[in-house]
């Protein structure tokens, strides 16, 4: 007979396995969705905007490698996890004095200074990354180092959240990152890094 604790596993196993197949999604009509006018002129420079709206939110916009090498080296952050598929083309960048790993290791998850993913998209109106199971290689990677470094090219950013709703990927999971993890849980106080990254980076690609 098993104990109640295998039978609490079973059910939490059973639970997490994967479905047969995808839940469909919600039925909705996305004429529905266009509630006002987009105020964001076709002409704009979406990367410049979203720069703009993500230092609003603490947000830090990188232009170039070059300058995201050096912000990490200053910082004393050279041990990383990156995206096997970004690797490649990152690593050069990157000298002898970088420890960087393209399996990220759970066990460790405190030795990690940076992590490097790609984005499922990004919403230049609120400075917002959205992050994908289908886009980002490890979630932890994303998640738990102190440093998040979100790979963002230009085609992936969309003007306003509508325009970001209408072109949503066929992915499980969706996160939107608007800054730094924050909480305001103790007497109201904003914290920033308690449950997640305490820096946020976007790396123009």
């Amino acid at each position: 007979m098993s104990s109640a604790r295998d039978q609490i596993l079973k059910r939490v196993n059973d639970a997490l396995a994967p479905l047969p197949e995808r839940a469909p999604l919600p039925d909705w009509d996305r004429e529905l969705v266009h509630v006002r006018e987009t105020a964001i002129p076709p002409s704009t420079d979406l990367w410049a905007l979203f720069s703009e709206r993500l230092k609003s939110v603490n947000g830090e916009p990188v232009d170039d490698l070059a300058t995201l090498v050096n912000l990490l080296r200053e910082n004393g952050w050279l041990h990383g996890y990156c995206d096997p598929a970004l690797w490649p083309e990152l690593q050069s960048a990157f000298d002898e004095s970088f420890t960087v790993e393209t399996d990220f290791d759970r066990t460790r998850v405190d030795d990690y200074a940076f992590g490097i993913t790609a984005v499922a998209g990004a919403i230049a109106e609120t400075g917002t990354l959205i992050l994908g199971d289908n886009t980002t290689s490890s979630r932890l990677g994303a998640l738990t180092p102190w440093a998040h470094i979100a790979v963002v090219r230009d085609a992936q950013i969309h003007p306003d959240i509508l325009a970001a709703i209408n072109a949503l990927p066929e992915d499980p999971n969706l996160i939107f990152v608007t800054g730094p993890s924050k909480t305001a849980d103790v007497e109201g106080i904003l914290i920033e890094g308690v449950h997640g990254p305490g820096r946020q980076l976007a790396l123009r690609r």
